[in-house]
């Protein structure tokens, strides 16, 4: 069986049907327009693509898996905001020759993502495609905080990180090279381990910026020096290798600090705080905040690749 013997709306039926909707989802898929609640009266939106080749293969990644990733992208930027996600809207591009049962397995992975934060898949749309392509919108609640900014971080903040960093692209490495274990770094790239909870926490900490880490910790931080106009040294000590980690990239020949500071996907939180801030729960020093620009590693340009640009791969 094929997309094309279900039909569009046959298709919508049998994906609608397996998503279950949460406290914020005031009218769900069936109409036009979804509804969602905004009780603080702003909307934190945000949005990512997922590309067939580029993005995930099917032969790496059940569709599970998929929606698993697709959602979690989309989810840790609204965390990385200090809000807490409500909801999400998914347009799905399929060839007509994709079984149909890949994509409700696929609303299964987003479903159970989202409902980790109480959050709903309320609508979406679908289309045709020699592609298969997935675009995720997230909907977030700021609760009555300010919004945590990338610009806002100063002379002598903190630098934490809440989750890990690295697992992703070992498991993404592991899997090029042919290979399916260790299966912690491959479960780690088909699915991330995301600390949601951490964002709104650094918010009502204090938090003086904070982004999401999908390109790379060293890349992503240095969106945060850029828009605050200083500089963010980290301390390698501050990042222990796990033994997985440790024992795999000395199989396959990779110094795992390039794993660390310069993978993406596992969309771990970094933020910063004033000095005499308490850190939250969850979150670990890695750095501080100097005058200057740019972001280096104990004191010096690091010399890996820094992370992942779209138009660029890893630079």
């Amino acid at each position: 069986m094929t997309v094309t013997d279900v039909g569009e709306f046959g298709l919508i039926d049998r994906v609608t049907a397996r998503l279950a909707q949460g406290q914020s989802c005031l009218l769900g898929p069936g109409d036009d327009g979804a509804v969602v609640a905004a009780p603080d009266r702003r909307v934190v939106a945000s949005t990512d693509v997922l590309v067939e080749g580029r993005h995930f293969r099917r032969d790496w990644s059940s569709a599970r898996d998929v929606g698993h990733r697709a959602a979690a992208a989309n989810l840790a930027d609204i965390a990385a905001m200090g809000a807490t996600p409500t909801a999400l809207l998914v347009a799905l591009c399929m060839p007509a020759e994709l079984d149909p049962a890949w994509a409700e397995e696929l609303a299964d992975g987003l479903g159970a993502e989202a409902a980790l934060v109480g959050a709903s898949v309320v609508g979406g749309d679908m289309s045709g495609s020699p592609t298969l392509t997935i675009a995720v919108t997230a909907l977030g609640d700021l609760a009555g905080r300010a919004p945590v900014l990338r610009s806002g971080a100063r002379p002598g903040d903190v630098v934490a990180l809440a989750g890990r960093t690295g697992w992703s692209a070992a498991g993404y490495t592991v899997l090029s090279r042919g290979f399916r274990t260790p299966r912690l770094l491959v479960e780690a790239f088909r699915r991330p381990e995301v600390p949601y909870a951490a964002g709104p926490a650094a918010a009502a900490a204090g938090a003086t910026a904070m982004i999401d880490v999908s390109d790379g910790l060293l890349a992503d931080l240095g969106h945060v020096a850029t828009a605050s106009g200083v500089a963010v040294d980290l301390s390698r000590d501050a990042f222990e290798v796990p033994r997985q980690m440790r024992d795999a990239a000395q199989a396959l020949g990779v110094d795992p600090y390039t794993w660390i500071l310069g993978g993406g996907e596992d969309h771990a939180l970094a933020a910063t705080f004033p000095a005499d801030a308490a850190l939250p729960d969850g979150w670990q020093p890695v750095g501080r905040v100097a005058a200057g620009a740019g972001v280096t590693v104990d004191g010096a340009a690091y010399s890996g690749p820094r992370g992942w640009d779209h138009f660029r791969r890893a630079e």
